[in-house]
């Protein structure tokens, strides 16, 4: 396996377990609002696994940075932003460099095959 995904991977999951976190720290601080969207950890960071479970997990990224758009943000200067907010769109943004990295690493190596 190309060492570049494994080490993606393994990134990505780490960040995963942050997003959990961040995710319920959101929802705890937040009980009116619709809980953000589970993401799926990948079960390991192999190749077969991200062959067959990367679609639907870049489609999970996919609405939970949706649904991080909705997110109301400071208007003033002055206005801080909510904490729980914060960190659920930095881990959000950082799922979605490495799915970007990870899908471009899977693009070039089925290319070379």
């Amino acid at each position: 396996m190309e060492v570049r995904l494994v080490q993606l991977s393994a990134s990505f999951i780490r960040v995963g377990a942050e997003y959990s976190l961040a995710r319920l720290e959101y929802a705890m601080s937040h009980p009116q609002a619709p809980a953000p969207p589970a993401i799926d950890r990948l079960p390991d960071a192999s190749e077969d696994t991200l062959r067959t479970v990367w679609p639907h997990v870049e489609a999970q990224l996919e609405s939970a940075a949706a649904y991080a758009k909705q997110l109301p943000r400071p208007e003033g200067s002055q206005e801080q932003e909510d904490v729980a907010a914060g960190w659920l769109r930095r881990t959000i943004k950082e799922l979605d460099q490495y799915a970007r990295a990870i899908r471009w690493v899977l693009t070039v190596t089925e290319k070379e095959q």
